[in-house]
């Protein structure tokens, strides 16, 4: 690994199969319960529920968004509900917190989720304390990722200067922006099941992109390598 990170000062994450693992997953209890939000709202059977949350987030970027769009669906009773979930499968990190705390420079989360949603995830790791903010659905005024916009209003608000940041996702799309921007993108991934998580495959699709500057399976490993880089053999 190279020094490309000696101007980085800012650290932004994704969360959901970022910060932990897919493995976890804990976005298939999110999707049945957005599943269930839609059958109850449209009165559809479960089926067809599952076919309208996908094509939403398809077209729309998150299923939200094109409840928001197609049905004038309340975002705050949305996230409440798709987000009252059992957040204890994701397991304490150690590793990852001890990393965080020597990695130099601000460190932010940047989610399509909510930030309580995010506080729960964080509070399981064990990771809140190294973290500024959480940037999220809401703080981004239901504007997604990938849409330029969010990415934008982040950037704003906190006064970072993009070509001094990082930007870690688990979804490649969500990556174009933020190359575009200036920042230095790496993807994390499951190099073992790509498609975990309750992915599909459209949207692992592209790891091998341009607009990706690194990837890696480990995200503790990967920015231990940054805080303390490998010693070269003379």
């Amino acid at each position: 690994m190279t020094d490309w990170h000696s101007d980085i000062d800012t650290w932004v994450f994704d969360l959901d199969n970022t910060l932990y693992p897919p493995r976890s997953n804990l976005f298939a209890q999110i999707d049945q319960r957005m599943g269930a939000f839609i059958a109850d709202l449209l009165n559809v059977a479960p089926q067809e529920a599952k076919r309208i949350q996908k094509e939403y987030y398809r077209v729309h970027g998150t299923t939200l968004h094109g409840l928001m769009v197609e049905h004038g669906v309340d975002p705050h009773a949305f996230l409440d509900f798709v987000h009252d979930i059992d957040h204890s499968p994701i397991e304490p990190d150690p590793a990852l917190g001890g990393i965080l705390s020597e990695l130099p420079g601000r460190k932010f989360v940047l989610t399509n989720g909510s930030v309580a949603h995010a506080g729960a995830v964080m509070a399981r790791l064990g990771i809140a304390d190294h973290f500024e903010d959480v940037f999220d659905i809401v703080a981004a005024d239901f504007k997604p990722k990938p849409d330029r916009a969010p990415y934008d209003m982040f950037l704003s608000r906190y006064g970072i200067e993009p070509k001094r940041a990082a930007m870690f996702e688990d979804l490649p799309r969500n990556l174009e922006v933020p190359k575009v921007l200036g920042m230095a993108t790496v993807l994390v991934v499951d190099h073992e099941n790509p498609q975990s998580g309750s992915r599909s495959a459209w949207e692992v699709a592209g790891a091998d992109a341009g607009h990706i500057d690194h990837i890696t399976g480990n995200l503790a490993e990967f920015l231990a390598d940054i805080v303390a880089p490998p010693v070269k053999a003379i």
